[in-house]
């Protein structure tokens, strides 16, 4: 019950969702995109993608032989994301994180932008992102805010996402470890989340 609210409190942000963020916002995001070791070639997931705010980014990035394949639970999410990136290299999927509709080790890199803490259940989502994920690739979750802000904004907010948030480093780790990630990183500071962890099998 509690992850179809969360569905309909997506699905009727959608219509808004490009509008909560400012060109400083997006050039911010475009110079972290650049650090994260994206190739030309490279088929990228990038999950509770929204309306597509990553794409263009990621697809300029893994140039028109690579791919950027976006999911997202709420489906009028993902029918924007679609609507708004009409490119043969974007693929976007109305499915959940924690039941990903891919074959195994078929993804280079995965990514979450402003998207794990409202997960349903982010433990099974990292085991389904180390299964379609290739040995070696990497994965991150990133916020344009630390995880204190990141917490402090949906508990102002209320409602289904009161108590979504980033969970702590230690747990996170202990998370990782369980799905079989191993160098987990963590910046966390005013502005800025961005964890990544390396698939190790």
């Amino acid at each position: 019950m509690l992850h179809n609210k969360h569905q309909e409190f997506f699905d009727l942000l959608a219509a808004e969702w490009d509008l909560m963020f400012t060109a400083e916002d997006l050039e911010r995001l475009a110079r972290i995109v650049e650090r994260l070791h994206i190739e030309r070639g490279m088929d990228i997931v990038d999950l509770g993608c929204g309306t597509g705010v990553l794409f263009d980014m990621l697809r300029r990035r893994v140039g028109p032989e690579g791919s950027v394949t976006g999911v997202d639970f709420s489906l009028q999410m993902a029918v924007r994301a679609h609507r708004n990136f009409p490119f043969s290299n974007i693929n976007v999927i109305d499915a959940d994180a924690i039941e990903l509709p891919f074959a195994d080790s078929c993804f280079d890199m995965g990514v979450a932008f402003a998207a794990f803490p409202h997960f349903s259940n982010q433990q099974q989502a990292i085991a389904e992102i180390h299964r379609v994920l290739k040995g070696g690739a990497k994965f991150y979750i990133l916020h344009l805010s630390s995880s204190g802000e990141v917490a402090d904004i949906h508990n102002r907010i209320g409602g289904v996402v009161k108590h979504d948030e980033i969970p702590p480093e230690e747990k996170l780790r202990i998370m990782f470890d369980s799905s079989r990630f191993s160098h987990l990183s963590v910046q966390d500071h005013p502005g800025l989340y961005l964890a990544s962890a390396v698939n190790a099998e």
